[in-house]
C-alpha cells in the first residue's frame, strides 16, 4: 500500500513540474487577422513558433493538409500543401525527367510564396538523397543534397 501512495505521489509531482514548464505560445494578433483573412474557410489551426518572428498555422483544407507562414507583423510568407504525383504539371515533371533520371519522388509538396509558385520534391535513389525546388516555368531553382545537410548539421 505504501508503495502504491509513493508511485502516486511521485507522478502527480512529475506532472506538477512537466505543467510548470510547459509555457504556452502565444500567436500575435496580427498574426491570427491575417490568417483569418487568407484563409477564412480554416478550422482547428496549430500553431506553432518557427523563429522570433515567423508563425506557421497547420490546417486542412478539403482534407488535405496546409501550412501558412507570417511574420509577426501579419504579413503572409508562403503555404504550402503536399501533393500527388499526377498534380505536378508537365512541364515541371520534364525538368524532374531530364535532371533527377532513376530518383524516385518521396514527397512533393506546392509551395505558393510572394515570389510565385514553387514545386518542392524530396528525391531518392539507391544511394543519394535531395531536396530540389522548381518553379512553374520548369527552372531547377534548388538542388540541395541531404547528405549535405547532415554534414552541415554534424559541423554544429
Amino acid at each position: 500500500m505504501n508503495k502504491i501512495i509513493f508511485l502516486t505521489s511521485l507522478a502527480l509531482i512529475m506532472q506538477s513540474k512537466a505543467n510548470a514548464q510547459k509555457v504556452e505560445t502565444v500567436v500575435p494578433e496580427k498574426v491570427q487577422v491575417a490568417f483569418k483573412s487568407k484563409f477564412p474557410e480554416a478550422k482547428k489551426i496549430a500553431w506553432e513558433q518557427e523563429s522570433d518572428n515567423e508563425w506557421e498555422g497547420e490546417f486542412k483544407k478539403k482534407g488535405v493538409e496546409y501550412s501558412a507562414n507570417f511574420n509577426s507583423d501579419g504579413e503572409w510568407i508562403e503555404s504550402e500543401h503536399e501533393i500527388k504525383t499526377s498534380e505536378i504539371p508537365s512541364i515541371v515533371k520534364n525538368t524532374l525527367d531530364a535532371e533527377f533520371t532513376g530518383f524516385k519522388i518521396e514527397e512533393s509538396e506546392i509551395a505558393e510564396t510572394t515570389s510565385g509558385t514553387f514545386y518542392e520534391f524530396e528525391l531518392e535513389n539507391d544511394d543519394s538523397e535531395f531536396e530540389i525546388v522548381i518553379d512553374a516555368a520548369g527552372k531547377l531553382v534548388k538542388n540541395e543534397s541531404e547528405n549535405e545537410n547532415e554534414e552541415e548539421d554534424d559541423k554544429d
